[in-house]
């Protein structure tokens, strides 16, 4: 099934910009012992616990692989952002890869805008303090949550010919909580959702 590419929704465009959380999975050892009543069976005695979970242990590893390759995707995808922003075409040949439905049309659409002002963005996005908040990787479209703290402080707005920085407002947030959704499609992981929360980080 071909999904669309979709991005990330800025307030501003310009200002936003991966701590991956793990889990375990504990499983019960059962033990067996086995003996018989003339003795002669002895090495039923020394039988060995019972390993674990072949299925237990692929369903966990599988957790936790989904987990990683969503949070590179989002960290690829960030990389792809801040080529968008820098071009001023407005376009990443890539950044379809990484992104779908609602975070890609905003994500080019704010480019375009910023762009037709004459302006780029150059420097880099960093993201720290992520985690998975969610996971439901046995949904219909696989999907996990991520939070994550965006640095802008480094992206930084210039005017496209003089690369001369374009004055912004003092109080804006450089350093701010984002909330985002990566799905798993066919092709692979896309950021569909990318939500500042408007809290500093």
């Amino acid at each position: 099934m071909k999904r669309r590419a979709h991005q990330i929704s800025h307030s501003s465009a310009h200002f936003r910009q991966v701590a991956v959380a793990s889990i375990t999975l504990c499983t019960a050892l059962a033990l067996t012992a086995c003996s018989s009543s003339d003795g002669k069976d002895e090495a039923a005695d020394k039988s060995p616990s019972v390993a674990q979970s072949p299925t237990a242990s692929a369903t966990a590893d599988g957790k936790d692989t989904a987990k990683k390759e969503a949070v590179a995707a989002y960290a690829a995808y960030w990389q792809e952002m801040e080529k968008l922003y820098a071009g001023p075409a407005g376009k990443s040949a890539h950044l379809d890869q990484y992104a779908a439905s609602t975070a890609l049309k905003n994500a080019e659409a704010d480019a375009k805008r910023l762009h037709d002002r004459g302006r780029i963005n150059t420097g880099r996005v960093t993201l720290t303090d992520q985690a998975v908040a969610k996971a439901e990787l046995t949904a219909r479209v696989p999907n996990v949550t991520l939070s994550s703290c965006l640095d802008v402080s480094k992206w930084q707005t210039v005017d496209a010919k003089t690369k001369k920085p374009v004055s912004l407002p003092d109080n804006r947030l450089t350093k701010f909580l984002i909330v985002s959704t990566v799905e798993e499609y066919p092709e692979g992981w896309r950021v569909t959702r990318d939500d500042p929360q408007g809290k500093s980080c």
